[in-house]
């Protein structure tokens, strides 16, 4: 068992605990510094002489890696680990892990909060009738925008993992046809009634919703683009709860505007916080949430969780979620 010899740091946890959880059982397994946000610079000094380095969004990179001579241990507060250089990291047989499954309930339901917004455009109504306009209204009722139901539409879902899945049985409540693709699915047909396996080019040309729930790589940057957003019915909305760098944001903007498709719905952008000159921002039929899918506290619990688990579990010399090769 540790000591409380063992340095840990952990060089930006405010996001995953901006204050309503803890870092007691964390605190349990060595000296424990927290920093709420870590600029790059600021990376090599705070976790110099720490065998654990826990990181959301700070990046270590080879440079920084090749400086921490202590460092055993990178545990990434996320999904994702493209933060971390990996390579370098195996290269000292540094372990790093992630959290490969926390929040898909809480990612599901935002994508479905995008789908529902654009369908019956809550807020906007909701701020109707702060401005008056209901009460203006000769009707007992009152909307401006056309009101969608959903039973019945078919929703296309990109990347059919534990995200993906979830979106799909949610969908299913509200009596959608689901189209799915992965990578492991294909030729697959029907999965069940209700659910079939399709192209991507065919899911962009048949479903009245895009989602997409599949990982950024070097084949998929910007595969939404413009001969992507061709495909897609006019009628049809998209939704990204994902990653920001798998939309084209330019040619997003441009279909957007010129009617090619009737919406979006994005909880990303490519470049994070969003940039002013971001040519999605202030588009009438873009919604756009600041990346917030993944932060309800129930998931932020579990995240904390496996977090430390999986800390326990590189102690006990028993790694657990390790995403590189180390001897």
């Amino acid at each position: 068992m540790p000591t409380d010899k063992i340095k840990i740091v952990v060089l930006d946890g405010y996001t995953l605990n901006p204050g309503d959880l803890n870092w007691g059982e964390l605190e349990t397994l060595g000296t424990c510094e927290v920093y709420e946000r870590s600029s790059p610079k600021e990376v090599i000094e705070r976790a110099q002489g720490a065998k654990i380095v826990l990181t959301n969004k700070a990046p270590l990179s080879r440079e920084s890696i090749a400086k921490l001579d202590a460092l055993e241990y990178i545990g990434v507060t996320a999904t994702g680990f493209n933060i971390v250089n990996v390579e370098a990291a195996s290269e000292k047989n540094i372990a790093v892990t992630n959290v490969p499954d926390y929040g898909s309930a809480s990612v599901a339901q935002m994508t479905f909060a995008h789908i529902l917004n654009l369908t019956q455009r809550v807020a906007h109504h909701g701020t109707a009738v702060d401005n008056q306009r209901w009460n203006e209204c000769p009707d007992f009722c009152f909307w401006d925008y056309p009101l969608i139901e959903l039973e019945g539409r078919t929703l296309g879902i990109i990347g059919y993992g534990s995200i993906g899945k979830q979106v799909g049985r949610i969908a299913r409540s509200f009596g959608m046809k689901l189209l799915v693709y992965s990578p492991s699915l294909e030729g697959r047909g029907e999965l069940e009634e209700g659910i079939s396996t399709a192209s991507i080019n065919k899911i962009l040309e048949e479903s009245d919703f895009v989602s997409l729930h599949c990982p950024l790589t070097a084949k998929n940057e910007k595969f939404i683009n413009a001969e992507a957003l061709a495909m897609m019915k006019t009628t049809a909305f998209l939704i990204n709860t994902s990653r920001g760098p798998l939309i084209e944001e330019g040619a997003l903007a441009k279909a957007l505007k010129t009617g090619q498709i009737a919406g979006a719905g994005l909880d990303v952008l490519s470049i994070e916080p969003a940039t002013n000159d971001n040519p999605l921002i202030g588009i009438p039929n873009c919604i756009i949430t600041p990346h917030i899918a993944w932060a309800t506290q129930a998931a932020r619990t579990r995240l904390m969780n496996t977090v430390v688990a999986n800390v326990k579990a590189f102690l006990k010399g028993t790694p657990q979620n390790v995403v590189n090769l180390v001897r």
